[in-house]
């Protein structure tokens, strides 16, 4: 999901069992780390909910940390040829498909902050000036379905670059104008496949997968690739997520 969640999963979608296994939010817990190692690892006395929710948001970031270390920017993720593509490509949100926020492309400028030189506002014909794209990739539902789609943009990198953004910096926060928020790593953001999408199956993106602007991220869970995106901002302070604040690992790779 991006900014999904309440969509029912596809028995035609779901990805094999391995690949969902290993997204598993708590499968550190389900391999056989007892309350008492918990507890030693946390330094929380598991006595009650809220300890236990201590915890598990304890071991979340825990995860986060190894999974950055982890992280090989160099490593692609797995591309496919359009015979492949899922049709139809579902939609998926934490509202109806009729909810999905309508922008005036005429009027959208997306709003560029914090470590950043060049802070004017874009126009979408400037984004779509940008040179672009096309990749076949696989987005995987963290509730365990998985679709795949073709998305034409251009190169995050490339855009960070341009508004002279700070590369050194930890995270990239997205606002979308349907009040879903998130963040990514710098890392994340400089990766190769990591795009600033403005098209699906070669048609202008539409409204259902995230008009005008999302961002395509191959290397995470869905719920990390924002949609209707208004603004972005690079700052080294953690920026957490919709979803991430809730419980959702932050880091969320594949």
């Amino acid at each position: 999901m991006s900014a999904d969640k309440k969509a029912k999963p596809d028995r035609q979608l779901v990805a094999p069992g391995r690949e969902i296994e290993r997204l598993e939010r708590r499968l550190f817990l389900r391999k056989g780390l007892s309350l008492g190692a918990l507890t030693m690892l946390s330094g929380c006395d598991v006595t009650d909910a809220d300890s236990v929710q201590k915890v598990l948001w304890t071991m979340s970031r825990w995860n986060d940390g190894v999974q950055a270390a982890i992280f090989d920017s160099n490593k692609l993720a797995p591309t496919y040829p359009e015979s492949a593509i899922t049709q139809p490509f579902p939609f998926n949100a934490f509202y109806s498909e009729a909810e999905a926020p309508r922008v005036d492309g005429s009027k959208y400028k997306l709003e560029v902050g914090g470590l950043v030189k060049e802070k004017a506002a874009w126009t979408l014909e400037q984004l779509y000036a940008l040179p672009q794209f096309s990749q076949v990739t696989r987005h995987i539902c963290v509730e365990g379905w998985s679709a795949i789609g073709k998305w034409t943009g251009a190169s995050f990198r490339t855009f960070l670059e341009r508004i002279g953004a700070d590369l050194t910096a930890k995270y990239v926060g997205f606002k979308c104008s349907d009040d879903y928020y998130t963040s990514i790593d710098m890392p994340t953001a400089l990766h190769p496949q990591t795009q600033m999408t403005f098209k699906f199956a070669d048609q202008i993106l539409p409204v259902s997968y995230g008009f005008p602007m999302k961002l395509r991220i191959p290397t995470k869970l869905g719920f990390k690739n924002p949609k209707h995106i208004i603004a972005l901002y690079v700052q080294n302070n953690d920026a957490g997520g919709y979803w991430e604040n809730q419980g959702y690992n932050w880091f969320s790779g594949l």
